[in-house]
């Protein structure tokens, strides 16, 4: 790849420009925010991305992640400077969740400076055209609508590193290609990891000693060091963050809407608005911070006789919207007690498979990440893509309840589903 170079592990791209703005006035100009921090102005940092940018792992996420590693080193870079730093990470979760996040939890802040996470976990070897496409978006608009310098960083699982290759990457090499489309510095963890293995500078066990997917304090100083020279690489080089003209994958998720069940109208027999659950399997899966309500559908409903309380079956009827589109997904919480779902465009049952497995499946799992770790967490289902954008569909959901256990006792049996929003990109992205 021509124009690119190595130094000290971080994939750094070089232009010559500069950008001015009125004090306190946001610049995509790395320049302008070291001006502004030496002027000691008060900054915002976001830091947007999953569970390697929570801290998963790490002894104090909010002491020895890399975030809070990045955190510190703008502190001691810039005394003067007043900053707020957002952490902006749900772990398991992708780019184009990301999208859908992108207006709640960076855009709002009003950042001067983000860090985007995602490489890992939206497949570093993958390169299929719908993640791409909402990845550059997120860069794009953080330039456009944030109006902030950002710095890609790409994190590594264990076995990215242990092959001590960086062949196959497709998504590493995809991402790479967007940093330099757009003068955007990128932080390669990989890399850096890689060579310092290689050295005899570190251990696969030192930087990952519980899990082959979050590293423990050691990996988050190594994801902080690949961050940090991206950083100093696009101050140095007086990078100004510059979308191309046009994007480098299509530009689907550039108009989306991600709109609350509760804003629709009435809802359909069995459902109610509710709040998210104040506790979590994990602090970055807390709902209750990412979601502004619910809409529950439950094949429970409480009556009340002889002045008491209690729950009697019910039934639930689909939930039905229109949309325009060419993806569709949903975002909510899931439980314990979240059931399985069929989900209708157009009247049609949509099939689909998880992962590389092969067979065919007619529900999707609301609970299925819930079930896995014993505890409230988030559930981000893509229900379709690739829709004609050109026309309104219909998508109807339908909880799938097991049959009713017996005796029927107190809070026995429950079983629900918890969706805040339908989440469309493409077209003119609406939904009613």
């Amino acid at each position: 790849m021509s124009g690119l170079r190595v130094v000290a592990g971080g994939l750094l791209f070089a232009v010559t420009c500069a950008a001015m703005s009125a004090e306190g006035e946001r610049s995509p100009a790395f320049k302008e925010f070291d001006r502004r921090a030496k002027a000691g102005e008060r900054l915002i940092v976001v830091f947007f991305g999953a569970s390697l940018t929570w801290g998963a792992n790490a002894s104090d996420p909010q002491l020895t992640s890399y975030r809070a590693l990045i955190g510190r080193r703008l502190e001691e870079a810039y005394p003067q400077a007043r900053f707020r730093f957002y952490d902006a990470a749900i772990g398991g979760t992708g780019s184009q969740l990301g999208v859908f996040r992108f207006e709640r939890e960076v855009l709002r802040r009003k950042p001067d400076l983000v860090f985007l996470d995602f490489s890992a976990n939206d497949d570093i070897y993958g390169n299929d055209a719908e993640t791409l496409a909402s990845y550059e978006s997120l860069v794009r608009r953080t330039i456009l609508d944030a109006k902030a310098p950002i710095v890609e960083v790409i994190f590594p699982f264990m076995w990215n590193v242990s092959g001590g290759s960086l062949g196959g990457m497709k998504r590493r090499d995809a991402h790479i290609a967007i940093g330099k489309a757009y003068n955007v510095p990128v932080g390669d963890a990989i890399a850096l990891a890689q060579q310092r293995v290689k050295a005899k500078e570190t251990t696969i066990a030192q930087l990952w000693p519980f899990d082959g997917v979050h590293p423990g304090d050691a990996g988050y100083v190594l994801f902080a060091d690949a961050a940090w020279q991206a950083f100093q690489s696009g101050v140095e080089q007086g990078l100004v963050c510059t979308p191309p003209e046009k994007m480098l994958n299509p530009d689907t998720y550039m108009k989306n809407a991600r709109v609350r069940i509760s804003t629709l109208g009435e809802l359909p027999q069995g459902w109610r608005v509710g709040v998210p659950n104040p506790v979590s399997a994990f602090f970055d899966m807390l709902m209750s911070r990412w979601l502004d309500d619910e809409t529950i559908a439950s094949n429970r409903k409480e009556v009340t006789e002889n002045g008491k309380k209690k729950p009697v079956p019910q039934d639930v009827a689909r939930l039905k919207v229109k949309f325009s589109g060419s993806m569709v997904m949903l975002y909510g919480e899931a439980t314990p007690k979240s059931c399985k779902y069929r989900a209708y465009i157009d009247g049609k049952l949509v099939e689909h498979q998880e992962g590389q497995k092969k067979d065919v499946l007619q529900e999707f799992d609301g609970g299925k990440l819930s079930k896995l770790v014993k505890g409230n967490t988030h559930h981000a289902q893509v229900i379709a893509t690739g829709l004609d954008p050109a026309i309104e569909h219909t998508l109807e959901i339908e909880p799938v309840f097991a049959a009713d256990p017996q005796p029927l006792a107190a809070g026995d049996g429950e079983q629900e589903l918890r969706l805040e929003s339908i989440c469309v990109a493409g077209g003119q992205a609406t939904v009613r």
